[in-house]
This record gives C-alpha cells, sequence and structure tokens, in this order.
C-alpha cells in the first residue's frame, strides 16, 4: 500500500556534503575550458564575434553583427560580453575575457539550483514521514541533503557540458531560469528576494533570447501560485504576472521577439528529438519519473508543482522548436531539482545499479581519453595516434606538465572516490549521485587538460585562418556574401580581416572574395573574379572556402 509521502529519512541519512567537496566539484566541473582555448565553431564563435564587434567599436551596441550579418536578438548576453571584454582588455584576451562572465553564470545557476531545492524541501509536503519512536530527519538538514542531491543532478546532466561552458546567449538563459525556479521556491520564506528574483529573471529571459519562454512560466507560474496553500505563495501570483510583463516589454523594446517553430517532416527528424530528450538530461530524467510516480499523490504540493511547472514549458518549448537542445537547457534546473525528491524513495538496489553503471561507464571513458593521450604523446598503442592523424591531419601534440598534473590529481580523485562510495556504503541521501556527477567531471577535467589541444585543433577555425592568410594578406578587405556567421566571426577575430558580407560580389569594393562551397562541387568563378586558392578545416569532409582575387578591369 503506497503512502501519501514516501519519503522515509532518518537523522543519519540527512547529512550534507561536506562543504569543501562540494566546492572542488563545481570547481573541477567549471574551471576546465575557460582557459586555453579559442572560441569553437558555430555558436560559441559567432556570439563571441559579436560581442567583440561592439567592444571594438565595429557594431552597434542595440543591433549586434558580424560582417554586416544581424545575429539574432539576443542582446544582453552581448552586452555582457562585450562589456567584460573592454574591461579586461589591457589584463587578458578577448576569449578569455568574453568567457569569465559566463563562466559565473554558471555558477550562479548551479548555486540558484541549490537554493530552490532547499527551499521546496522545506515545505511541509515534503517532509519525510516521523518515525514512531523519533530519529526522522530534523527539516533543515533534510532540505540540504535534498539541495546537495539537485546540485549533483545538474552537474551529471550531460547535456550541460557543451552547452554550459559556451559563451552564448542560453547560459544567460539557464540563469534566468533558474532565478526564475529560486523565486517561486523561496516566495513563502524570503518574500521580498523572491519577488526580485522573478521581477529580475522574466525580463531578463525576454532579453537574452527567449521572451516567449519567459511569457509562458509567467503564466504557468502564477497558476502554480494561486493553487498554493501557503498565503505567501499566493501573494506571490502578481508579481510573476508583473516579471512577466516586463519581460513583455523588455522583448518588445529590444525587437527580440524571434518565433522558431520547428517542423517534423521525416521520421528521423522525430527519432532525433526523441534521442536528444534521452541523453541530453541523463541521469538526472529516469530519476525525476521516478519522482513524479512515487509523489503522484502530491503532484500539486509546491515540491513537485513548482519544477514539474518549468520543466514542462522547457519541453514544449523543445518539441515546439524542433528538437531544440538549447530551449531544453533552461529545464535542467528543474529536472534537477525533481531528481533530487526521487533520492528519500530510492531502493537500495538501483541505488546499487546507479554506482556500478557510472563507475563502468566513466571508469571505461576516462580510460579512453588516457589511451588516447599516450598514443599521441608517445606513440603506443599506435592505432588511436593514426585514427588522428586520418581524422585531424596537420595536427601536432604538444605536452604540457600542468595539465598532465592537473590531470594526474583528477584521476587519482575519482579512484578514491569509487573505493569511498562502493567500500563504505554511507547513509546520506546525495550518496547515489555521488559518482555519477564526479564521473562527468573527471572526463570533462581530462578532455579539457589531457586532450585541449586536439579538441581546439578540432572546433576552432584558426587552422582554417592560418590557411587562408596564406593568399590574403592580414586586414584585407573581403568580400564574404553567403558565407556562415561563424565563418565570417573567425574571419574577423583570428584574421584581423575586414568582412563585407553583405554585398554581392560585383557590387563590393574588396578586392578579395571568400565563398563557401561545398568540396565535391566547386563555384565557377564570378565575373571579374579569379580564382586564387581553395582551402578547408583540416576536420571538415563537406565544406570548402574558396578564395578569389578581383582581376583588373580589361581595357
Amino acid at each position: 500500500m503506497n503512502t501519501p509521502n514516501p519519503a522515509l529519512v532518518t537523522q543519519r541519512a540527512a547529512q550534507r556534503l561536506p562543504r569543501l567537496a562540494l566546492f572542488l566539484f563545481c570547481a573541477a566541473y567549471v574551471l576546465p575550458g575557460v582557459f586555453g582555448r579559442d572560441p569553437w565553431k558555430n555558436a560559441d564563435v559567432t556570439a563571441f564575434g559579436a560581442m567583440l564587434g561592439i567592444a571594438e567599436g565595429r557594431t552597434s551596441w542595440l543591433a549586434p553583427s558580424v560582417g554586416g550579418l544581424p545575429v539574432d536578438a539576443a542582446v544582453l548576453p552581448y552586452w555582457l560580453g562585450a562589456a567584460f571584454i573592454a574591461l579586461l582588455q589591457p589584463l587578458t584576451g578577448p576569449a578569455l575575457a568574453a568567457r569569465i562572465p559566463f563562466a559565473l553564470l554558471l555558477c550562479v545557476a548551479l548555486a540558484l539550483t541549490w537554493y530552490a531545492s532547499f527551499h521546496l524541501a522545506r515545505t511541509e509536503a515534503a517532509q519525510p514521514l516521523p518515525f514512531a519512536f523519533g530519529g526522522e530527519a530534523n527539516v533543515v538538514d533534510y532540505a540540504r541533503a535534498i539541495a546537495d542531491g539537485a546540485l549533483l543532478a545538474l552537474i551529471a546532466c550531460l547535456g550541460l557540458l557543451q552547452l554550459g561552458h559556451e559563451t552564448t546567449p542560453e547560459l544567460v538563459q539557464l540563469a534566468g531560469a533558474a532565478l526564475f525556479l529560486y523565486g517561486m521556491a523561496a516566495s513563502p520564506y524570503r518574500e521580498t528576494l523572491a519577488r526580485l528574483a522573478v521581477l529580475f529573471a522574466l525580463p531578463v529571459l525576454a532579453a537574452s533570447g527567449a521572451p516567449a519562454i519567459a511569457v509562458a512560466l509567467s503564466v504557468v507560474g502564477s497558476v502554480v501560485c494561486r493553487r498554493s496553500s501557503y498565503e505567501a505563495a499566493r501573494r506571490f501570483a502578481p508579481w510573476v504576472l508583473a516579471g512577466g510583463a516586463l519581460a513583455v516589454v523588455a522583448a518588445t523594446v529590444l525587437s527580440a521577439w524571434d518565433w522558431r517553430v520547428g517542423s517534423y517532416r521525416t521520421p528521423q527528424s522525430v527519432f532525433s528529438m526523441l534521442r536528444l530528450l534521452v541523453w541530453f538530461s541523463w541521469p538526472a530524467w529516469p530519476l525525476a519519473l521516478w519522482t513524479l510516480w512515487r509523489w503522484r499523490a502530491q503532484l500539486l504540493n509546491r515540491h513537485i508543482s513548482v519544477p514539474l511547472s518549468s520543466m514542462l514549458v522547457a519541453l514544449a518549448a523543445c518539441v515546439a522548436m524542433g528538437g531544440s537542445d538549447r530551449a531544453l537547457l533552461l529545464g535542467l534546473p528543474a529536472i534537477a531539482v525533481l531528481a533530487a525528491f526521487a533520492l528519500p524513495t530510492l531502493k537500495r538496489s538501483l541505488a546499487s545499479a546507479i554506482d556500478w553503471f557510472s563507475v563502468f561507464f566513466f571508469s571505461s571513458a576516462a580510460l579512453v581519453i588516457w589511451v588516447l593521450y599516450v598514443s599521441l604523446q608517445f606513440g603506443v598503442p599506435a592505432k588511436p595516434a593514426a585514427n588522428v592523424a586520418k581524422l585531424a591531419p596537420g595536427f601536432v601534440a604538444s605536452f604540457s606538465i600542468v595539465s598532465l598534473a592537473i590531470a594526474i590529481v583528477g584521476t587519482l580523485a575519482w579512484a578514491w572516490l569509487v573505493k569511498w562510495r562502493t567500500g563504505r556504503h554511507p547513509q546520506a541521501l546525495w550518496k547515489s549521485l555521488v559518482l555519477p556527477a564526479s564521473g562527468v567531471a573527471l572526463n570533462w577535467l581530462l578532455l579539457m587538460t589531457l586532450l585541449l589541444p586536439l579538441l581546439d585543433y578540432a572546433r576552432s577555425y584558426r587552422p582554417l585562418i592560418q590557411r587562408l592568410a596564406k593568399h590574403v594578406p592580414l586586414e584585407a578587405c573581403i568580400a564574404a556574401p553567403g558565407m556562415p556567421r561563424p565563418h565570417i566571426a573567425a574571419l574577423e577575430y583570428l584574421g584581423h580581416y575586414r568582412v563585407d558580407a553583405t554585398s554581392p560580389a560585383d557590387r563590393t569594393t574588396c578586392q578579395y572574395l571568400m565563398l563557401v562551397e561545398s568540396i565535391r562541387a566547386p563555384r565557377p568563378a564570378p565575373p571579374g573574379w579569379k580564382r586564387m586558392a581553395r582551402e578547408r578545416r583540416p576536420t571538415d569532409r563537406e565544406e570548402a572556402t574558396a578564395v578569389f582575387r578581383r582581376e583588373a578591369p580589361a581595357r
């Protein structure tokens, strides 16, 4: 027989994760990837190019562009990156300067997820059942243990790895979504802070490229507040609607309304979306579903309804946009909170299965990274290095004693955690998420230390720009009609070229022309232009960049 409240938690199980260990988890997750790399292809380099253009005065603050082509309507993240570039330019390079505020935003999202879980776990309906002779968990200790589990669940989500370490508007949106979740959770306890949170979070979402999601969160959040049994939460509903109104104003003033509705024309597109839903929030989503099942008698209580409503808004946006991972990113804090409430109800067999799967999967992944690193450095075994030479021709491995030392320390810490978790069998609620979170952090750390030169070579545009610089002098004017925005941003940043992407080939005043073409189908030279070269990124098998020079006019 199922009880309305399925949680049975002793005081011993409500111990909190040591703060030093928690901070080390976050540092090992956030810091790798911040230093020592270029902006990577597609969204990362495009957003950075707009920020750099604003900081250098080449484009407007209100209408950011790269090569004259406008970027999306999310102006707030570009202002943030441009401000840090201008502020830190004398001290560090623009790429690192732009990356610093977004690393801080990732820390903010992690912290807000912790506090949202803490306040939700303090609600009366979320408390574990009392024991006949006492010994049940203290309210505050229980809430801290749940919050630790939510933070570990968010770190463990695979979809946060790359998107959480980019310099893109979605990271500002993630912080805004986490701030809204915190405001909803804290409304019965921190009325003033909660009001400020929603009044700030929803306009931030709108100014960062997600106005429709901000409005949807406002409507759904007000309904959840009105149905709450807490008087303070019911009084909070008008403030949530006011935040939505401010979001509408912000989106209108900044011209941020940009509808991106996708379609599912083939079975493959449906399958791609389903595959995204499976891996993106793994391993938090199975635990979130377990929470919904075990707490099904309390779906309308705040500790379930608040994160569930935010998750459903992000999920609906993902589906409406044709399976957008960047829309689903905004639901990760809510999914992590739901996953945390599964921890008091997990059976020992299921917890053990999570542990052993994590040990096998992440240890195997770490072993692969180490084998590839040793092969690149020493040539033994030879096969991995040969595969790299085939897939990334021209790459030359480099050695860094600092990177190697950090990787060794991280690997030893993982081995100690595995021994601690599988040997001592701690009673803490968050124990089942220690290995998934630390396994993700370990492999990200190894990738960003041992294999960072290879990844940077494969995902940066620097090798392409170096090849193009052999044919086009630096700071020359280049016409690039139809060229993708990432290419344009890379030309402006890495090559210091002046790029005109708005004028057609027959109207530009530039002396050089670049066109992106298929490797299998070269373009003919436009009238008045002479083909000089054809270059491609070493890891690109589909596209090449054709370089043309203006011919002297006929007499």
